[in-house]
């Protein structure tokens, strides 16, 4: 695939590059000197990493792998500080989303998709705990993640505080809300949180949100799928815009 390197010194060349890594597959059991340096790397990096059995290194790659694959990321990210700094250089009221561990690839396309239309400023995820950037991406994002930025943090809490310092209040999706989503405001600079599959936004990242809003729920299900509920707040924001 053209997307991965594989081989000790191939892998550990690009993390010393500029090349963006998005994840890295490591030999399970393995004692390799060489292997523990480049975690050492990846680690100081805060880029994901899997310790797979020799069959899954052996069907990522076909060749000399060494025990050891990284996949490449299929875009260049931006850094947090350039994101929403060129966002309120331009005319428009920013919007950014925040995916607080959304981990399924469908849905991390989906939500790519729908922000790009919504005219979003940016997603920020955090480098570990979130669905890879890959094919799968960005064939459901259809495209869109090409013209939309996408900046990974070490840590989603630094990402808030940051946020924070710009004025910028943080709405946390969540059926734990005290309001609802059209009882919020957004007209003025926000970011929408939105919380992982199976437990949603975690109690830290809700803690520092100036509101948590639901959506009105009229049938027996208790919640609505990650992708659907960001749809339908962004263009809560895009009607107030209007």
């Amino acid at each position: 695939m053209k997307n991965l390197i594989f081989g000790i010194h191939s892998v550990e060349e690009a993390l010393n590059s500029s090349q963006e890594i998005d994840k890295l597959y490591l030999l399970k059991g393995s004692d390799n000197p060489a292997l523990q340096k480049i975690l050492a790397i990846a680690e100081e990096q805060h880029i994901s990493t899997s310790f797979v059995p020799i069959q899954k290194i052996e069907k990522l790659a076909q060749g000399n792998h060494q025990g050891i694959v990284a996949k490449i990321s299929p875009i260049q990210t931006v850094s947090l500080e350039d994101l929403v700094e060129d966002t309120f250089q331009q005319e428009h009221t920013p919007l950014f989303v925040l995916l607080d561990e959304v981990t399924d690839v469908r849905n991390f396309g989906a939500i790519i998709r729908t922000a790009e239309c919504a005219g979003a400023s940016g997603i920020i995820i955090p480098k570990q705990g979130s669905a890879s950037i890959n094919e799968q991406v960005v064939k459901t994002s259809a495209g869109a993640i090409f013209n939309l930025p996408i900046c990974k943090v070490n840590h989603l809490k630094d990402a808030l505080y940051f946020l924070k310092s710009y004025q910028v209040q943080l709405i946390a999706a969540t059926e734990k809300g005290n309001s609802s989503l059209y009882d919020c405001d957004f007209t003025q600079p926000t970011a929408v949180v939105m919380g992982s599959e199976g437990k949603g936004v975690s109690h830290a990242i809700l803690k520092m949100c100036d509101q948590r809003a639901q959506l009105p729920l009229l049938g027996k299900t208790d919640s609505l799928n990650v992708s659907v509920a960001c749809a339908l707040f962004l263009y809560e924001a895009v009607r107030q815009k209007l």
